[in-house]
């Protein structure tokens, strides 16, 4: 679903999007009407701009994952304002890419959102990695305790942090896709994080990074 207030940006985004082969599900001007369709439409991927005519884009991403709590956002926005990008990410966005992106960027960005990939335009990520470093970490349990990782888990972990993508990890760690994908959501359950931008946060904390 792409969800943009400018007609021809949205038309033209979901124009590459079918020529690439994407099922475009949706397409609306208004952050109402997205978190509204979002439910009938089951969009895997939503493309969200920042700023739109009636509400915010950290609103209709809170909508959106309310409605479809497995959705990815990728925001596709004008500002790379620090405070723009971080509270996006905090809201839940998947990524953020700036529109100065070419397509062949933009695209590659959608297929590593769809495949569960966190993406930034470079220089964002180190943005987003340094505030999660600021942050002061929250007690890991009742009993103070970190949950216990294997030493394979904790080496996708650092990865992660790195940014690395899911076939970048299984290339260097000489394992299959579906393999990183299941050490990712076991240390998930085990850390009770929800996705991997909260997992980037701890690696960090962590000093996995």
């Amino acid at each position: 679903m792409v969800v943009d207030d400018h007609p021809m940006w949205r038309e033209g985004v979901a124009r590459d999007l079918a020529a690439a082969g994407y099922d475009v599900v949706a397409t609306t001007g208004e952050g109402r009407q997205a978190v509204r369709i979002a439910g009938a439409a089951r969009p895997d991927v939503v493309v969200l701009d920042l700023q739109l005519p009636d509400i915010s884009g950290v609103e209709v991403i809170t909508g959106l994952l309310a409605a479809l709590p497995s959705v990815r956002v990728l925001m596709l926005s004008a500002s790379g304002e620090q405070q723009s990008v971080l509270d996006a990410v905090k809201a839940g966005a998947s990524g953020y890419l700036l529109k100065s992106a070419g397509q062949a960027e933009f695209l590659e960005a959608v297929g590593r959102t769809a495949a569960g990939d966190t993406v930034f335009t470079p220089g964002l990520a180190g943005l987003v990695l340094g505030e999660f470093r600021r942050l002061a970490v929250e007690p890991a349990g009742d009993d103070g305790m970190t949950p216990k990782l294997t030493e394979r888990e904790t080496e996708v972990l650092r990865l992660v942090a790195k940014g690395l993508s899911y076939r970048q990890i299984a290339e260097r760690l000489v394992l299959s896709h579906r393999t990183v994908q299941n050490h990712v959501q076991n240390t998930l359950g085990k850390l009770q994080l929800h996705n991997r931008v909260e997992l980037t946060r701890y690696a960090i904390e962590q000093g996995l990074d």
